[in-house]
């Protein structure tokens, strides 16, 4: 009733919106007041003007709206989805390969199911696996978050990504001494894949100039379309975005990029969940060429 009068301005619009009448929301009005001890509104020529303290008032009355229309909301979905909303949590090199092959699946299956995809980088993301936000989800991760199923899925490797016209663009496959004396463009430190990288080189006893450095696959492989320098990144990320500006080389030396499925234990389980998992297994096999397409 209170966000009603705030909404529509006056009594009447207000009754109309909360199907009653105004003589109704006008007693209702002053015993809200009553009850919380000071006026909501004042009374200037007949009309009403909210009081500072209802204006605060409206703005926690709002939030509390917003959460209930959420709810009402999820409410309908159940009623005319007698499945509800998959939620897919991903790392964000397999948001962009990974599930939109196998949400091609899923949607012939099920053309009317709603599927919500949230790209989230480690830890982050299996720590909402933990908290059993998500009904599935794919990661690097090699050790099962608390409450969480480990599945293995697929096993590629990383590749080489080039700007074109790069000299080493000429060769079929690269080693690590081919990156000597190279402007490297890396990921983080901390990145398990930075590490297993850099190991690599280290044995080899390869130098490369490396000044840049990000987080994300993405980033890397525009910061390389730039000629800012090459770059070793996950082969999903390498095939989406390689064209004439982005060549990509497989290496010689093996590093595995290894893709887990995560299936929560605690929660309920989606009635479709096994049927996105599946889904999700037939986009792997799909992609269990890549190793051979770079060749």
């Amino acid at each position: 009733m209170f966000r009603a009068i705030m909404l529509h301005g006056n009594l009447g619009r207000a009754a109309e919106a909360c199907a009653s009448s105004q003589p109704t929301l006008s007693r209702e009005l002053g015993r809200l007041e009553q009850l919380l001890g000071f006026n909501l509104f004042d009374r200037v020529r007949g009309r009403l003007r909210p009081t500072v303290r209802a204006l605060a008032l409206m703005q926690e009355v709002e939030r509390s709206f917003i959460g209930l229309e959420q709810i009402a909301a999820r409410a309908s979905e159940l009623r005319t989805q007698a499945t509800g909303r998959l939620r897919i949590a991903c790392l964000p090199a397999l948001a962009h390969a990974l599930v939109p092959r196998a949400l091609v699946y899923l949607s012939h299956a099920h053309p009317e199911l709603g599927v919500s995809v949230h790209p989230l980088e480690s830890p982050w993301l299996e720590q909402a696996m933990s908290e059993q936000r998500f009904d599935l989800g794919l990661s690097e991760t090699q050790k099962a978050p608390v409450g969480v199923a480990l599945q293995p899925l697929l096993k590629v490797n990383e590749v080489a990504v080039l700007p074109r016209d790069h000299s080493l663009c000429r060769k079929a496959r690269l080693q690590p001494r081919d990156f000597t004396g190279e402007r490297f463009i890396s990921l983080a430190v901390g990145d398990p894949y930075r590490t297993a990288i850099d190991a690599m080189f280290e044995d080899a006893k390869v130098h490369r100039v490396t000044l840049l450095e990000t987080t994300s696959a993405m980033a890397v492989c525009a910061m390389v379309r730039q000629g800012l320098g090459v770059a070793i990144v996950n082969p999903f990320t390498a095939m989406e975005l390689s064209g004439s500006d982005l060549v990509v080389r497989p290496l010689t030396v093996a590093i595995s990029y290894q893709v887990n499925m995560l299936l929560p234990e605690i929660a309920a389980p989606h009635p479709l969940q096994g049927v996105l998992a599946d889904t999700v297994r037939k986009a792997c096999v799909d992609l269990s060429y890549l190793d051979q397409c770079f060749y």
